[in-house]
């Protein structure tokens, strides 16, 4: 790979092929970090509504176990 690349000028390799790479794969790498964003949202709601759902169940337990329950 570095032979390819050997006595071209330093702009093609930092600039002008992370530019074609972006064109080219924009798209993909645009719809990968939508993925994973949307994906860690709905990771979070879920672990947030299981945590509330948690809550409730054992506070609603823990009183009616003190009133002497059932």
């Amino acid at each position: 790979m570095r032979e390819i690349f050997t006595g071209l000028p330093w702009w093609v390799k930092w600039i002008a092929v992370p530019v074609i790479a972006l064109v080219v794969f924009g798209g993909l790498i645009a719809a990968l970090l939508h993925f994973v964003v949307v994906l860690l949202f709905k990771v979070l709601v879920f672990v947030a509504l299981v945590g509330g759902l948690i809550y409730i169940v054992r506070k609603f337990v823990a009183s009616s176990s003190s009133r002497g329950g059932w």
